[in-house]
């Protein structure tokens, strides 16, 4: 009887046999395959043993809400001055403050720039705001955002109107960074200002800074974050009168981010406490200089003081140039009127120079 070998090439219904020779070895497993790697373990730990700290939310609303709760007696005392500040700004005619809130914004803005190092002065940033002048040389861009923040923070709709995402978009506008990633930035703080709805809304202002100053790039970013906050601590008022907190008149406490929550807003409320004081008593003087300036003019004839007066309560500083734009008179009537009032001790000019001087009220 003769001995026969079958090949795998006579089992026509297995492909992976017909493709095998007579000496082929036998397909191995891949089990045994021991070089290979082996599953990875989803959540691989690799931390030493010993306590762990909890995992939370890097802003986490219920936090911020703790120190809320213990700074109450100092949060009720920034929110009685600043209900008086928005009666003083809603009680007055509306041109007058208009003019008004015009000026803190200038004066706040500038006083921001201290702490962030830009130091526009208030003259420079005043002749940028009215006749867009004087964005020359490599502080160029920081004018550009003083003059942004200048205008959000004197008008327009707060960073929470239409929902934080579609809020924060508009009113960071053409001053936001562009791309991607500022899209996923400003998704992600609006997701963190979402969950802090149930917080006062001086709370919600400082952890909005914060958040912003954090996840954000770019020398932009604490102007927008400043400027985004104080709008959103405004929300506070019954409306018509103030539109921003002020948080830098008398320095940065309110905006320095060292610290545990309890700190940063310890700091925050104490920093806006003296700032809309500092505003109130700075409304009190230019009022009264307005009523002074307005009684010492009744005799000159014409139209172009009561303009300068109105002029200079909305403006702290005023130039020749400017002055002829916002009164409309001729640059020969306006300078003869701004003499006219330097003459009556009414107002000053600051630079001690013949040529570009600035006129400030002698408040």
């Amino acid at each position: 009887m003769s001995r026969t070998h079958q090949t795998p090439l006579d089992d026509p219904d297995d492909p992976e046999a017909a493709a095998a020779g007579l000496y082929d070895p036998d397909p191995v497993s891949e089990e045994n395959l021991w070089f290979l790697p082996g599953e990875v373990a989803d959540e691989l730990d690799l931390l030493p043993p010993g306590p762990r700290a909890e995992r939370r939310p890097l802003f986490d609303p219920a936090e911020w809400g703790a120190a809320q709760d213990r700074l109450s007696a100092d949060l009720a005392e920034l929110t009685l001055l600043f209900g008086a500040l928005d009666e003083r700004l809603r009680a007055g005619p509306p041109e007058r403050t208009a003019g008004w809130r015009h000026r803190l914004a200038l004066l706040e803005v500038a006083d921001l720039g201290w702490w962030t190092g830009e130091r526009i002065g208030i003259e420079r940033l005043a002749l940028w705001v009215g006749l867009r002048l004087g964005a020359v040389g490599a502080d160029a861009q920081a004018l550009a955002r003083a003059g942004w923040a200048v205008r959000r923070l004197s008008g327009g709709p707060g960073p929470e109107a239409g929902g934080w995402e579609a809020g924060l978009t508009a009113f960071l506008g053409r001053s936001a960074p562009t791309g991607e990633e500022a899209v996923e930035t400003v998704s992600d703080l609006a997701e963190i200002m979402a969950g802090a709805g149930g917080l006062h809304p001086v709370t919600r202002a400082a952890m909005l800074f914060h958040a912003w100053r954090m996840l954000g790039q770019g020398g932009a970013t604490d102007v927008e974050a400043a400027a985004m906050a104080a709008r959103h601590a405004a929300t506070m008022a019954r409306g018509g009168g103030a539109l921003f907190l002020p948080l830098a008149l008398t320095g940065p406490t309110a905006l320095r981010a060292a610290g545990a929550v309890p700190d940063r807003l310890s700091r925050w409320i104490a920093g806006a406490t003296q700032a809309v004081l500092a505003a109130l008593l700075h409304l009190d003087r230019i009022r009264d200089w307005q009523a002074r300036a307005e009684t010492a003019t009744r005799d000159l004839s014409g139209r172009t003081p009561a303009r300068l007066i109105e002029a200079l309560t909305a403006w702290p500083m005023l130039s020749a140039p400017m002055a002829e734009e916002l009164t409309g008179a001729s640059r020969a009537a306006a300078q003869r009127n701004l003499d006219t009032l330097a003459a009556r001790g009414l107002i000053r000019e600051v630079t001690g120079q013949g040529r570009y001087r600035v006129w400030a009220a002698m408040e």
